[in-house]
């Protein structure tokens, strides 16, 4: 089997005004375009992707603004592989890690939550007063966060969502966070388990918060001199990059430097004491702060797989890449000018992505990469609740390839082997070296012989005892009649 070579990529949405837009790969490196996918038009948080995995190939899905339609491609093709028709538009959407569950938010604040390999719609509930801008999974899948224009964000249980029980109640959040005044603009969620997370929220009122989901407190405030439209942050969660409406991008440290060289957290002090963030390059105080200045209006961030880049999506429809460490830019991708970035991600590049497939396997003869790495089964999203399909659950599933042949063929040599510690365990001579098979023979040879020559001496000695007994019982028994007839013939003669 021959693997490729790892090859970060990074996955671009863009959605122009006037015409359909398209999904694209690119090439870290150079910037190349390895793939494009059409007929996309998403707004922001109206894309979303589950990687190749577990055998598995992965998909994509876009929320088309100006129609109530999902698509649904496939790494696979350059085509539309779905088009699922919905009640109404969507302002978001979400897909959990797993790609099991698929959930929507919509401009009258509504949720809606399907599993997608049955279509099924597990629930659908009103969320919010007003529109729902960003929908986030945690990385475990148990919890589902949104973020409106009501200026609030609420945690859902996805559990409680999807039981059969509950269907008839009404549905409520495991917290609700309610400290932003306008509305919210994005939402990060920290790796861990549901609920230990922390979550980053930023707002069109200048400020970014970490709130803890364990205590549903607030843990910081940030205040920006701008309106913050999108954020990210490293793996480490040591740094935040917040981008402002008009082009300015703020690099935020969540530790300081104290004079005995030891790093601490920096923060905590909720909405009481907020942390100011200025204009300036850098500062004294206990938050060291970097500006960035884009030039435009800025729609898309996130930081690269290896943590060295800052990947950003503009209006204009130009990804600029900038170092982290130094803020240089390092590169532009204009292939997309003129289109608004939408959805911007980095990944590893799918070894079945369309036209860049340089695997070389054979599964019970099969040369297809399509045979090879099946596609993800996804079917049409029901657009009310219906209990006689929930009832009957029917799910698609793939089942994992089977073994190639040639894995399951042995030697006779091997399969004594195998059998011999299977029976006896593994001997070892003195020397603590495992025996031979033949030397294991002929050792099994000399025990049976052994045992035969036991076998023999035992019925021996059986046999001897058997005729002693016999012999002694016979005679016996012909002595009792001797005795009986003399005592009869005695009794006689007095007579």
């Amino acid at each position: 089997m021959q693997t490729q070579q790892v090859q970060e990529t990074i996955v671009c949405c863009s959605s122009p005004s006037t015409s359909v837009g398209s999904i694209t790969f690119h090439d870290i490196r150079t910037g190349a375009t390895l793939a494009t996918f059409k007929q996309a038009n998403a707004r922001t948080h109206g894309t979303d992707l589950v990687e190749t995995k577990g055998g598995q190939g992965g998909f994509i899905l876009s929320a088309q603004q100006d129609k109530s339609i999902l698509n649904v491609y496939n790494y696979q093709k350059d085509q539309v592989a779905l088009k699922i028709v919905l009640s109404e538009r969507l302002s978001c959407i979400a897909v959990d890690p797993r790609g099991a569950y698929c959930a929507s938010g919509t401009s009258q604040g509504r949720i809606y939550l399907w599993e997608t390999s049955s279509g099924i719609l597990f629930n659908a509930w009103e969320a919010h007063y007003r529109q729902v801008n960003v929908l986030r999974f945690t990385p475990d899948g148990a919890a589902l966060i949104s973020g409106s224009d009501d200026s609030s964000v609420s945690v859902w249980s996805v559990a409680r969502l999807v039981d059969n029980d509950l269907q008839n109640e009404l549905v409520t959040p495991y917290c609700t966070l309610s400290d932003h005044t306008l509305p919210i603009t994005d939402i990060l969620c920290s790796f861990g388990t549901f609920p230990t997370n922390r979550i980053l929220t930023s707002s069109l009122d200048h400020s970014v918060k970490i709130w803890d989901l364990l205590t549903q407190t607030l843990l910081s405030t940030f205040q920006f001199p701008r309106a913050i439209a999108t954020i990210t942050w490293d793996a480490a969660e040591r740094i935040f990059f917040a981008a402002s409406v008009d082009g300015f991008i703020h690099q935020v440290n969540l530790f300081s430097r104290r004079e005995d060289k030891f790093a601490v957290a920096v923060g905590g002090g909720g909405a009481v004491d907020p942390i100011r963030i200025g204009d300036e390059s850098s500062s004294t105080g206990p938050t060291k702060k970097r500006l960035i200045p884009v030039g435009e209006p800025v729609t898309a961030m996130t930081i690269s797989l290896t943590g060295s880049s800052l990947l950003v999506g503009t209006e204009g429809g130009l990804v600029h890449l900038y170092d982290v460490a130094s803020h240089q830019m390092l590169r532009t991708i204009s292939s997309h000018k003129g289109s608004a970035i939408t959805f911007l991600r980095s990944i590893l590049k799918p070894i079945d992505l369309v036209g860049h497939v340089s695997l070389n396997l054979h599964v019970n003869g099969a040369t297809d990469t399509k045979d090879v790495i099946p596609v993800r089964p996804i079917q049409p999203f029901q657009r009310i609740k219906d209990t006689k399909p929930r009832d009957a659950h029917e799910v698609t599933i793939m089942l994992p390839a089977v073994p190639s042949p040639h894995n399951l063929e042995y030697s006779g040599e091997e399969l004594l082997e195998g059998y011999a510690f299977f029976v006896h365990g593994q001997n070892t001579e003195s020397e603590g070296a495992p025996l031979s098979t033949n030397a294991r023979v002929q050792e099994l040879e000399v025990e049976v012989t052994k045992l035969k020559e036991q076998l023999g001496k035992a019925k021996a000695i059986n046999d001897t005892m058997w005729q002693s007994v016999v012999h002694k019982l016979v005679e016996s028994s012909e002595q009792s009649s001797v005795d009986a007839e003399e005592q009869h013939r005695r009794k006689r003669g007095r007579v």
